[in-house]
């Protein structure tokens, strides 16, 4: 006797158990032009995907190009489920350099900071990265997670900054400097002067090619640190990624810091020497 469908469940049922009497398993898999049709084809996603690239926060113009130019309306959320499967996502954008390092250069820099790495991890040199930041009550915004449609409030005012020279290296040592003045040439020959007088073995200093680091006073202090076994390296210009102390700022300011430390200028000055104190122990890069 034929089976005869019911209500839709049934009929699903009935449909299963059809196709596996007569196909076996192979009966269960769906079968080509089943579902909803795509809108998109995978040519016009590709261009949704460079007019994304050009207009990254304005979506509505881009849902305006579709329509426009293919006569398609779809909803924002279709739009970004196609975003998403197209390997794209809402994140933060990141500050970028205002220019491209020279690529000879970089490529040479690059080697050579490579042989300094090894020699300090033989021991024959101590290698420091240098560099300054500043912290205030203006905070720097990160990511955190937060009850849906509610939003964690960080307090912002103007307040002085508090100034931070640092010498870094790959076993974690860190050699800091902190003050409320201004960090110029001057202090960054006392910092290296009171650092690094009394060294046992050649020391390597990599910086960027700053002002207060490229100065005549530092230009005239060269030789005779070098005479002292104290060496400066520039690193390549528009390259702070290779400064392996810009890693601490970023933490510092992103990752570690409590939304309490921007209620007064007393908290915030305790968490950046309290960070500064304890890092190596109680907060930790890898930088391997």
């Amino acid at each position: 006797a034929t089976r005869r469908p019911g209500p839709p469940l049934a009929q699903t049922l009935y449909n299963w158990i059809n196709t596996w009497e007569s196909r076996g398993i192979l009966g269960l898999y769906n079968q080509p032009g089943r579902g909803r049709k795509r809108l998109l084809t995978p040519e016009q996603e590709e261009q949704i995907y460079r007019w994304v690239q050009e207009s990254p926060i304005q979506l509505n113009r881009v849902l305006a190009q579709i329509k426009e130019t293919w006569d398609i309306t779809i909803s924002k959320k279709t739009l970004k489920r196609i975003l998403k499967r197209l390997s794209m996502s809402w994140h933060r954008f990141r500050r970028g350099t205002a220019g491209t390092p020279d690529i000879l250069e970089y490529q040479e820099k690059q080697q050579q900071l490579e042989e300094l790495k090894q020699q300090d991890a033989k021991g024959e040199i101590a290698l420091y990265f240098m560099d300054e930041s500043g912290f205030c009550l203006i905070p720097c915004v990160p990511y955190g997670w937060q009850p849906v449609g509610q939003y964690l409030e960080l307090l912002s005012c103007m307040s002085k900054r508090l100034n931070v020279l640092g010498f870094l290296r790959y076993n974690l040592e860190l050699e800091t400097y902190v003050s409320e003045q201004t960090i110029n040439s001057d202090v960054v020959i006392h910092c290296i002067e009171q650092f690094f007088g009394e060294s046992k073995i050649p020391v390597v200093i990599a910086m960027d090619q700053a002002s207060i680091h490229t100065s005549n006073a530092m230009y005239f202090k060269r030789q005779e640190w070098e005479e002292r076994g104290i060496t400066l390296f520039e690193l390549p210009t528009y390259s702070p990624h290779l400064n392996l102390i810009e890693h601490l700022w970023k933490f510092m300011k992103y990752y570690w810091i409590e939304i309490t430390a921007y209620h007064s200028w007393d908290a915030l000055v305790e968490y950046v020497e309290r960070v500064l104190r304890e890092f190596g122990d109680q907060y930790i890069i890898n930088f391997v």
